[in-house]
């Protein structure tokens, strides 16, 4: 890096730890205050706070390996996120709001009632606050690897004799966090990048544990926005030394051929037989997951809002900037990476090829931007690293200090209320824990979308009982157990039975079919969550959809509970056609082929406009925050 570069990274590192620092006196007030920012917070700035957190480095890396992998059709797989964005947005996110719970493993205790509940709860949060939280954190940190061995040369910067006592200690325990990306070998390259890591860690560290999430939300504004301006003057770069949009398509054309180029350009399958597998993974994926409610921290983000009606614009700007405003830009650069850096397809053989075309991003950035552009690019990607790490720590930490250690240990088993300095000494030992754990996982991926695929089959197995608690009142405590021993037991299993990726798609319906089939008849077959656990729990939520028992016991009419969900189900549809369409509208225009016309492209965006008014009246209404 040039010293333009670096002053670029140190007023970047410098503005996030003044904002942590800013926010500290409130965030020490209380768990409510470092948790959930004292639960004031926008819903535009939530959103955004979520947006920056999947903006982590290792997503636009995903993008180029996608790209280059299977077209641009590929991108379906994290655009149909939306779906579940927006569904969270006009249907879960006032309920995790009025739920008034700090962690989504405590709405355990709120939800159901029996012995099992504190079990149920510890192990939700071991499982997301370590187990998930760890995998997450793995592949954001391969890419944090493959960052620092290309941009970090600190065998260069720092002096040799202590640099090579700490190369010597590194060899001498035999770990490698090498990922090929430096010319160098892998022991400097396993150095530098464990001592990138603890440089980010103490970074990050230093405004998240001192500000809570007010510090993290102000970091992720800022970092945000950086990551926006750093990704779009890489893309104009690209576009400008292409000569434009539309000599980018005809070089792409040129290098791999009219049939080749249209596959990989095309919005749909082209490839034979890819048709079934795309729709079944389409269908299941953006609802069976791990967030499919929103669990985890876009839950926390939604907790944290002043009203309900904020809770929901924060999921719906959310989905916008994710799916819309980043993908545009990284769809530009992906492309673009095609031209830059070419393939054959005696190359798409290697089995390292996916990681070796998502390294193409970091190497574009080394080799064609400019002084100054290139240290903006590289702090943003810094920025959306650390906007990824410190949630996973905020988040990760409130489980264990929480559920764990405040719930369980300090209350169930000593019998005593938790003093304030032991809940901020266990929320960063944890997060030291969690981080270790990611840096194990890390160590062991070949590529992001290795690790990508891998939790998705998870996932999959505990979305269904996430979504059904909140709109049927028959799932009981019984049922989330269910669904996460299936989880476990049979992801190992399908992954052995399974296992090329092609055959992704069997995996994921298997896991869908066993265990939202599980959920359904063990909640049958089981006994029903105390009456008076679920009448207290709708008053205070108010959730829709099938509560009709419970309903008419707090004097609701059934029906118009039912037609809430239904109405709120069409709003989060409506939105998210007018998001899908604006998304191809747009990219069609901006990447047109020259047997495309423009026509399609404006039909797309005219329709895009229409739908709006709808689901706008939903958003915006206050009058929804009543509940049924």
């Amino acid at each position: 890096m040039a010293g333009w570069d670096l002053a670029i990274l140190i007023v970047f590192v410098a503005w996030s730890v003044t904002a942590g620092m800013r926010a500290r006196r409130k965030a020490s007030r209380s768990l409510d205050e470092y948790y959930l920012a004292g639960r004031e917070v926008r819903g535009w700035k939530a959103g955004i706070s979520m947006a920056a957190t999947q903006f982590a480095a290792d997503t636009p890396l995903l993008f180029s390996g996608l790209i280059a992998v299977a077209g641009v059709f590929a991108l379906w797989r994290l655009w149909v996120y939306g779906l579940a964005f927006l569904l969270m947005g006009f249907l879960f996110a006032a309920f995790w709001r009025r739920a008034r719970v700090l962690t989504d493993a405590e709405l355990v205790e709120v939800r159901y009632s029996g012995r099992w509940r504190l079990p149920l709860r510890l192990t939700k949060a071991v499982y997301f606050g370590l187990i998930i939280n760890s995998a997450v954190l793995g592949f954001v940190l391969l890419a944090t690897f493959q960052i620092s061995e290309l941009f970090f040369p600190w065998h260069v910067w720092l002096p040799e004799a202590p640099y090579l006592a700490i190369a010597g200690a590194v060899g001498r325990v035999g770990i490698d966090l090498s990922t090929g990306a430096a010319p160098y070998g892998e022991l400097f390259a396993t150095t530098n990048n464990l001592i990138s890591i603890v440089a980010l860690l103490f970074f990050v560290g230093l405004y998240s544990t001192t500000g809570g999430l007010r510090g993290v939300i102000a970091s992720d504004l800022f970092q945000f926005g950086l990551a926006m301006i750093g990704s779009i003057a890489f893309a104009a770069i690209l576009v400008w030394e292409s000569g434009g949009t539309g000599p980018l398509v005809e070089r792409v054309i040129e290098l791999y051929g009219a049939e080749r180029a249209g596959q990989m350009l095309s919005f749909a399958p082209t490839v034979e037989g890819a048709l079934a597998p795309f729709l079944v993974i389409m269908g299941l994926q953006w609802l069976f997951q791990m967030n499919s409610d929103g669990t985890g921290y876009l839950a926390q983000r939604c907790m944290a809002c002043a009203s309900d009606r904020d809770a929901r614009i924060a999921a719906t700007v959310f989905a916008w900037a994710q799916v819309l405003a980043r993908s545009l830009v990284w769809l530009v650069i992906g492309v673009g990476l095609l031209v830059v850096y070419p393939f054959t397809a005696v190359e798409t053989l290697d089995p390292a090829f996916a990681a070796t075309r998502e390294r193409t991003f970091l190497a574009g950035i080394a080799d064609l931007l400019p002084v100054g552009v290139r240290g903006l690019m590289i702090t943003a990607l810094v920025a959306a690293l650390a906007s990824t790490i410190d949630t996973h720590l905020n988040w990760g930490s409130s489980y264990l200090t929480n559920d764990v250690y405040k719930r369980f240990v300090c209350r169930f088993w000593l019998r005593r209320e938790a003093a304030s300095t032991e809940l901020v000494f266990v929320a960063r030992a944890s997060s030291v824990l969690v981080l270790l754990a990611g840096c194990l996982v890390a160590a062991n991926l070949d590529s992001i979308q290795q690790g990508w695929r891998i939790s998705l089959l998870f996932g999959a197995g505990i979305g269904a009982v996430l979504v059904l608690r909140w709109v049927w009142e028959r799932i009981n405590i019984q049922s989330e157990f269910a669904a996460m021993a299936i989880a476990i037991v049979a992801g190992p299993v399908l992954l052995w039975a399974f296992p090329e990726d092609d055959m992704e798609w069997i995996r994921l319906a298997w896991m869908v079919l066993l265990s939202t089939g599980g959920t359904i008849l063990v909640a049958l077959a089981s006994g029903p969550t105390h009456r008076d656990v679920l009448l207290a729990f709708y008053r205070s939520v108010r959730p829709v959809g099938f509560w009709g028992r419970t309903a008419r016991m707090a004097g609701d009419d059934p029906v118009s509970v039912r037609r809430a969900l239904g109405a709120a189900l069409s709003a989060a549809a409506a939105c998210a056609a007018s998001l899908f369409l604006t998304l191809v509208g747009i990219s069609k225009l901006i990447l047109r082929r020259p047997d495309e016309t423009w026509i399609v492209a404006v039909v797309c965006m005219v329709a895009a406009g229409l739908l709006a008014p709808w689901w706008w009246r939903s958003l915006t209404s206050r009058e929804s925050d009543a509940g049924p």
